[in-house]
C-alpha cells in the first residue's frame, strides 16, 4: 500500500470508530510503519512484547525512536514469570521448546489485548517469508479483530529507500550483522547468503514466534 492508501484506511477505521493498536519488535525495518503511523495518528498505541529476553540495545533503540516521533508505546510482559518458564528438567523453555516459550512470551500475553481493540495493525510483509506471503492486507485475528498489514507488499529495498529518505537511526545490531532481531537467545549474526530471518531460531525447524500463525483467523 501506498502511504496515501493507508492513511485513507487508517481514516475510514476511525470514522467506524474502530480502536486500533500497532505491535511492535522495534528492528530497524520496525521504525518505517512506526514513522508512518507517527505522521497519521500518534494517538494510537503501540505494544511492544518485552519477553524480558530482549537484546539490550533493543531496548535503547526503543527508547530512541520512542523519543524522537513521540509515540505511545506500552511495554507488554509475559503473564508467567521467568522462574516459572521451565521444563521438568529445568531447564528454560527456549532451550527445550522454544514454540512453547514463544507462546508464553507473546502470544499469551497479546491475546487479553486483542479483546480490547477492534483492529491490529502489524507490519509484516510478504517478502519475509513463506507464512507472510500467505496473509492478506486484512485478515482476521481471535476475537474478531482485523489484522491490518499496510506493509505487505513492501519490498526490503522500499524499507531502506524509506528509512535513507527519512533519516530514520537504524538498530545498534545492524551494522554487526544482525538482520533480524529478535530475543537474544534465539538470534544470531546473518553470514553471507543467508536471507534476513535465517538468524532467528538458527537450526530449528522454526521461523514464526506464532504472533503470524496462532493469532490469525482464516475466514473460508
Amino acid at each position: 500500500m501506498t502511504i496515501p492508501e493507508i492513511e485513507r484506511q487508517i481514516g475510514l477505521y476511525n470514522h467506524q470508530g474502530r480502536r486500533m493498536f500497532i505491535t511492535s519488535s522495534f528492528q530497524t525495518q520496525s521504525v518505517v510503519l512506526l514513522h508512518i503511523m507517527s505522521k497519521i495518528d500518534a494517538r494510537i498505541p503501540v505494544i511492544f512484547l518485552n519477553t524480558g529476553y530482549l537484546f539490550s540495545e533493543t531496548i535503547e533503540y526503543k527508547d530512541t525512536i520512542v523519543s524522537q516521533l513521540g509515540i505511545d508505546v506500552i511495554d507488554l510482559k509475559p503473564l508467567v514469570s521467568k522462574n516459572l518458564q521451565r521444563d521438568n528438567n529445568g531447564n528454560l523453555f527456549f532451550t527445550s521448546d522454544p514454540d512453547y516459550c514463544c507462546y508464553l512470551n507473546k502470544v499469551q500475553p497479546l491475546d487479553p489485548i486483542l479483546a480490547e481493540y477492534d483492529v491490529w495493525i502489524n507490519g509484516v510483509r510478504a517478502d519475509q517469508s513463506n507464512t507472510r506471503a500467505e496473509l492478506k492486507t486484512e485478515d482476521f485475528a481471535p476475537h474478531k479483530v482485523v489484522r491490518f498489514h499496510p506493509m505487505l507488499d513492501w519490498t526490503k529495498q522500499m524499507v531502506w529507500s524509506y528509512i535513507k529518505e527519512n533519516n530514520l537511526p537504524k538498530h545498534p545490531l545492524d551494522e554487526k550483522g544482525y538482520a533480524s532481531v529478535g530475543c537474544e537467545p534465539c538470534t544470531r549474526k546473518l553470514v553471507l547468503g543467508d536471507d534476513e530471518r535465517t538468524g532467528r531460531w538458527f537450526g530449528m525447524k522454526k521461523n514464526e514466534c506464532g504472533l503470524n500463525t496462532d493469532l490469525i483467523v482464516k475466514i473460508k
